[in-house]
């Protein structure tokens, strides 16, 4: 079956960025700690604005934030910040740099003496993604009581731009939760990822 030709949710539209990222990353469950800081700063960038708008910059993200290594970009300086205001390429804007900047150094003080980012997040959903069965995106939450107390936990410990609209985003991005429509042909495969502890 042709990708045109399989059924899927209909936020990506005909955007063929929008398209592969809907079908090969959106909703798959991410454990890796370095992956899910860089997955929460950039749901915190696209705050006000749409995802593709981020997912076309992501690469331009990736090159001028250090690949996004929080051991990096907690040693930010005012002057390479300064320089990031500066880049066309990339959101220029100084609270999110700032909070990118704060949430590294957050991550870096569970990584050294807590559970570990993944740990820490995983838990809250008991290690397995909660699997919704969801038949249009009227039935998809913008937040949820988990999605609340996963974003009250994170600003606790220093992360910035992390609110429950924002966690929630970033659960369903890394597969905290399925939220493929029950329709479109990556809710089974999304939920059989789940299963096998992906």
């Amino acid at each position: 079956m042709s990708p045109s030709a399989l059924k899927r949710c209909p936020w990506p539209g005909t955007d063929p960025l929008y398209v592969a990222y809907h079908d090969e990353e959106w909703g798959v469950p991410e454990r890796d700690d370095r992956a899910l800081y860089e997955k929460l700063v950039l749901d915190g960038f696209q705050a006000g604005l749409s995802w593709i708008t981020i997912l076309r910059k992501r690469e331009a993200f990736r090159s001028t934030f250090d690949g996004f290594a929080p051991e990096k970009i907690a040693r930010y300086s005012p002057k390479k910040v300064e320089a990031l205001m500066q880049d066309a390429g990339i959101v220029r804007n100084r609270m999110k740099i700032d909070g990118a900047v704060a949430s590294a150094r957050a991550w870096l003080e569970i990584m050294e003496t807590g559970p570990g980012f993944s740990a820490l997040l995983w838990d809250f959903v008991e290690g397995k993604p909660i699997d919704n069965r969801n038949c249009a995106m009227s039935d998809i939450p913008a937040e949820t009581e988990l999605s609340r107390r996963i974003a009250k936990d994170l600003k606790s410990r220093g992360f910035k731009f992390c609110g429950p609209t924002i966690v929630y985003a970033f659960m369903q991005a890394t597969g905290m939760v399925n939220d493929h429509l029950t329709a479109c042909h990556r809710h089974a495969a999304c939920a059989k990822l789940g299963k096998t502890g992906r």
